[in-house]
């Protein structure tokens, strides 16, 4: 069975920190573009950053630039979400999501991703 586990959610306050991590069954994430997501209550899945399978390389949106680091971990097949200084306003469901779309190449479409997470709460609050 292939599928995607996200932990590490949970309530906070305003600059604190979490870990959120990824976690992949049934296949191996090394291929794969991992993307992580969030859906906040009314609003649109958005993009929050994504790390490419080929180079490493990393995208962020501009709104957690500076404070979210995205990592990947071939040998434990996981990757990983730092987030600092979180504010209020990241509070949403976060998804992590697998694409070999684009020859493992970061794409900010979800239309793009093969396999999702079933998400993990993060709260913001004081």
């Amino acid at each position: 069975q292939l599928q995607l586990v996200e932990s590490g959610g949970g309530l906070v306050q305003p600059g604190g920190s979490l870990r959120l991590s990824c976690a992949a069954s049934g296949f191996t994430l090394e291929s794969y573009a991992i993307g992580w997501f969030r859906q906040a209550p009314g609003k649109e899945r958005e993009v929050v950053s994504c790390v490419n399978a080929r180079d490493g390389s990393t995208y962020y949106v501009d709104a957690v630039k500076g404070r979210f680091t995205i990592s990947r971990d071939n040998a434990k097949n996981t990757v990983s979400l730092q987030m600092n200084s979180l504010k209020p306003e990241d509070t949403a469901v976060y998804y992590c999501a697998a694409s070999r779309k684009w020859s493992g190449y970061c794409s900010l479409s979800g239309e793009d991703y093969d396999y999702w997470g079933q998400g993990t709460q993060v709260t913001v609050s004081s």
